[in-house]
């Protein structure tokens, strides 16, 4: 089991080159643990369709499938362009025009989905399409539109996104757009909502008592991408504290803070998120020569690796499964990277950062239970769970052992598929259902003994459901 169990999770996009039930079903049996709908693009009829089709697929496989609502956030964009393309060259002067019913003609005049009129000040730089053209603010036109001086030959395309790193936005980074699918969202199957462009730990208690007024169960990931963000290190793990999740969005933070400190950040975030038990993903770019090969570069599987052993919960797969000619395969290639570097490899050790109060209870008792199941030898750990606490707790900890959680709570199932190591499974809560749990997945073969052994060596974690505690751990052979 636990050479074949794939201890880092995949996170794929639904994309065009994905959007079809087959293809969904394929890359979910293919290894797909969590789906992201991206809002940027596409229409609420067409993530209505996109959720039926990963529960259909997810309850083929009989497993649970994470799904994740991303919000666009103040990701400001060009518009439309004439024939979809517009040349530039240093020296141009450039207009950001945010009239919504503004067509563009080919000119140096190009529409924008945000106004940025009173956002920006003179001498602020601007990066258009990932930081491929550069140019800073030299005029402020009108209230809605503003001029920049190109510093660099290039060229821009429909819908490409602009950064600008010094710009304060002020903590509105909810954008009507965002308000709007977050309400929709609220009455959808998702179980996580992404939070583009977070700059303080307010920005994820805002959007929590926002879902919580809506009666949405959702989590929340902060995507980490601005140079506010990372201002310092106990900025940042405030808004670790403060969220349920991380993704380490490495596209906009190289192009806003600098491609030098994505490395940096991306270890110092996956310490921090495994300290105070929350989730991480990392995202961009991991396989995206795959859009367009059947077959990852070295780089890039020494980046998989990288994220693998450094411990992440998640790597998620962007345009590779949106919009690639090799979905399929690329999932492919991850979990064989992925498989192969748990097996040869130890996840790294960090070191713990102080756990607060109300967590200590559930972090001794991980602590404990995950020594015992590698000293006993175990073949699986067993957490019964029903807010998803003591699995999150245990992940953690990143014992060398497949975690089998289990839960009455089907929302918990499907938010506990994306943590690390973690098999979740539905079942109606009993004093023993997790035992119940073990035996029925060693009739199936899903869990199997170790060569010569006739019973399966557990470790079951487990609590008094009225007191809503973790409290015991049992050694059980099944």
């Amino acid at each position: 089991m636990s050479k074949l169990f794939k201890r880092t999770k995949i996170l794929a996009t639904i994309g065009p080159a994905t959007n079809s039930a087959q293809m969904v079903e394929d890359i979910i049996m293919a290894g797909v643990n969590g789906c992201r709908l991206n809002c940027s693009h596409g229409s609420n009829e067409e993530r209505d369709q996109q959720i039926k089709w990963i529960r259909a697929a997810a309850s083929k496989k009989g497993k649970s499938v994470a799904i994740l609502q991303d919000l666009q956030g103040p990701k400001i964009r060009l518009g439309m362009l004439e024939n979809n393309r517009l040349d530039l060259h240093q020296g141009d002067e450039l207009i950001l025009e945010s009239h919504s019913d503004y067509e563009h003609d080919g000119s140096l005049t190009v529409p924008i989905q945000y106004n940025l009129a009173a956002k920006v000040k003179i001498g602020d730089p601007l990066s258009m399409f990932d930081g491929k053209v550069k140019s800073e603010v030299t005029e402020i036109i009108s209230d809605t539109a503003i001029k920049v001086r190109i510093l660099n030959d290039g060229f821009i395309m429909s819908k490409k996104g602009l950064n600008l790193p010094d710009t304060d936005f002020g903590g509105d980074i909810l954008t009507p757009k965002d308000i709007a699918d977050i309400e929709y969202g609220a009455n959808c199957d998702y179980d996580y909502v992404s939070l583009s462009f977070v700059q303080s730990a307010d920005d994820i208690i805002k959007l929590k008592q926002l879902l919580l007024s809506l009666g949405s169960t959702a989590k929340v990931i902060a995507k980490i991408e601005t140079k506010k963000a990372i201002a310092s290190d106990e900025h940042l793990e405030a808004i670790v504290k403060a969220a349920d999740g991380i993704m380490v969005a490495r596209g906009d933070m190289a192009v806003e803070a600098g491609a030098e400190v994505v490395p940096i950040i991306q270890r110092k975030l996956i310490a921090m998120c495994r300290a105070h038990a929350k989730l991480c993903i990392v995202a961009t770019q991991m396989l995206s020569s795959m859009v367009d090969s059947p077959e990852p570069t070295r780089a890039e599987v020494s980046d998989v690796a990288t994220a693998v052993v450094q411990g992440a919960d998640v790597v998620m797969l962007s345009d590779e499964t949106a919009n690639g000619h090799y979905p399929l395969e690329t999932v492919r290639s991850m979990k064989k990277i992925i498989l192969y570097t748990q097996n040869h490899s130890r996840v790294a050790p960090i070191s713990k950062l102080p756990v607060g109060e109300k967590s200590e209870v559930y972090d001794a008792i991980s602590s404990a239970a995950a020594r015992l199941a590698e000293r006993i030898d175990a073949d699986v750990i067993i957490c019964q769970t029903a807010s998803g606490v003591t699995a999150t707790t245990m992940a953690a900890q990143r014992p060398n052992v497949p975690i089998i959680s289990v839960t009455a709570n089907e929302r918990v199932a499907n938010q506990l598929a994306l943590i690390y190591a973690n098999a979740s499974f539905v079942r109606p809560y009993s004093e023993h259902f997790g035992y119940d749990l073990a035996k029925e997945l060693k009739s199936t073969n899903y869990l199997h003994t170790k060569p010569g052994e006739k019973d399966l060596l557990t470790v079951i974690v487990s609590g008094d459901n009225d007191l809503a505690g973790t409290d015991t751990i049992k050694v059980r052979k099944v």
